[in-house]
């Protein structure tokens, strides 16, 4: 069940006004200093030498990765499910429950000095205080969970503030929840809005046992765990996001990013990160999708040329609709069961990717949020909508996972989906339309940057 609306911490990045309907609604604002909150830890992400092929790496982008899918139903992160277990490595380098606060502004405290400490000052930059209590994530700064929460709390409070500040009147509803098995999560919901139909962007960091079926899982793909009187202990948390503009010629965009961890019998941990960025147009400009893909080709190839090309046909692969022989976008990127070379340079790709996120959508809603559009246009985006749904309903393995295991959050399961969407018997669009055009480019993908 989701706790009451967590007040948000008027912090260094942006301040907030509550709504009539006790929303939060985002004021641009910068820090005091002029400095973008990082977490604690890192820094800005510098060049990586290689993620790229491993030669274990078998398996067609329609093999499923089961186990990826239980927990994003589990996480409440299932707008991004994963149906693979293809994995996307690195090559090797070249030779629950909060300590007494309350949900809400991020308590004042200090690390034994009497001042507020680095870590603290961070926080305040979030849209709510971490899951994870502060005094645990100081115990340990330089473990990946930690990093990893920090980094999906600033993610969504920078893409949350890029929004607000575009749309102008939007407000915020800012749920935190809690997961009974262990953990919770902060969805940040905007709805009617002056661009944005519906935007959602949500984190969760939850913990536990994985049932029998989900270590199955893991053993099918490769993965050696020994249970201990059939439990295995696992960590994950992500950033999950699905954004709805009004305009017709302002496109639907989601991401998602994530980290699992899980330890046998034996005290064995298995570590991965996942996730992926993709754009779904309603009507096709050429610029918007080189724009797009560049960004995203930008952020991989600082970790390594091969990257981009890899994981776009990855999402292309993904992203299909069977039943109509369509993908759901344009794509971008897509990669899952990232676990090599090392722990931080998987990290610092996975930050590159995050960090993406704002300069390659941004810029589009702004370019077309208040473009004229015809009851026409209108109708083909609703219809549009209509196979997004189908997707996400029918293929999409983290949101059928997520409706049907115990203990998930609906409420954040279906985030994904736009407030309308249409259906029409038989529709198709003319020859040599704008509507036909879009068409061609989802039944055939293109390469956008070469």
């Amino acid at each position: 069940m989701a706790l009451p609306l967590g007040r948000l911490s008027a912090g260094c990045c942006r301040s907030w006004v509550r709504g009539g309907g006790g929303e939060l609604c985002a004021r641009a604002g910068r820090c005091a200093s002029g400095r973008l909150c990082r977490p604690p830890g890192t820094a800005s992400p510098g060049h990586s030498r290689g993620l790229g092929h491993s030669p274990s790496a078998q398996g067609g982008p329609w093999l499923r990765t089961r186990l990826a899918a239980t927990l994003a139903g589990l996480a409440g992160l299932a707008a991004a499910a994963f149906g693979h277990v293809q994995r996307a490595e690195m090559v090797p380098k070249s030779s629950g429950t909060r300590g007494g606060s309350s949900p809400g502004r991020p308590e004042k405290e200090d690390g034994g000095g009497g001042e507020e400490d680095e870590l603290a000052r961070r926080c305040r930059c979030f849209m709510d205080s971490p899951v994870t209590d502060l005094s645990e994530l100081r115990k340990r700064p330089d473990d990946m969970k930690t990093k990893m929460e920090l980094l999906i709390l600033e993610t969504q409070a920078q893409v949350c503030q890029a929004l607000a500040q575009v749309d102008g009147v939007a407000n915020f509803s800012v749920d935190r929840w809690e997961r009974k098995e262990g953990g919770g999560g902060i969805s940040c919901v905007l709805q009617d809005g002056r661009v944005f139909e519906k935007a959602g962007v949500s984190i969760s960091v939850v913990h536990g046992n994985l049932s029998e079926e989900a270590a199955k899982q893991m053993k099918s793909r490769g993965k050696l765990l020994k249970t201990k009187d059939g439990k295995l202990p696992f960590c994950a948390m992500g950033v999950s996001s699905v954004i709805h503009p009004k305009n017709p010629h302002a496109p639907t965009m989601h991401f998602n990013y994530r980290y699992f961890e899980v330890e046998d019998a034996d005290g064995n941990k298995q570590w991965w990160f996942g996730g992926g960025c993709d754009l779904t147009p309603t009507y096709l400009n050429q610029e918007d999708a080189v724009h797009f893909h560049r960004t995203l080709k930008e952020a991989c190839d600082q970790h390594g040329p091969h990257l981009y090309p890899k994981f776009k046909k990855w999402c292309d692969d993904y992203f299909f609709i069977a039943h109509r022989g369509e993908r759901r976008g344009i794509g971008g990127i897509f990669f899952d069961d990232l676990d090599s070379p090392s722990k931080e340079d998987a990290f610092r790709f996975v930050q590159s990717c995050a960090q993406a996120v704002v300069p390659s959508y941004i810029p589009l809603v702004k370019k077309h949020c208040d473009d004229s559009f015809t009851p026409q246009e209108k109708l083909w985006q609703q219809l549009r909508r209509g196979r997004y749904v189908e997707f996400n309903l029918v293929y999409d393995r983290g949101t059928k996972f997520g409706l049907f295991t115990p203990g998930s959050r609906i409420e954040s399961i279906l985030m994904s989906l736009p407030l309308t969407a249409r259906w029409e018997y038989m529709h198709s669009p003319s020859a040599n339309s704008k509507e036909a055009e879009i068409l061609e480019v989802l039944r055939h993908p293109k390469d956008w940057v070469h």
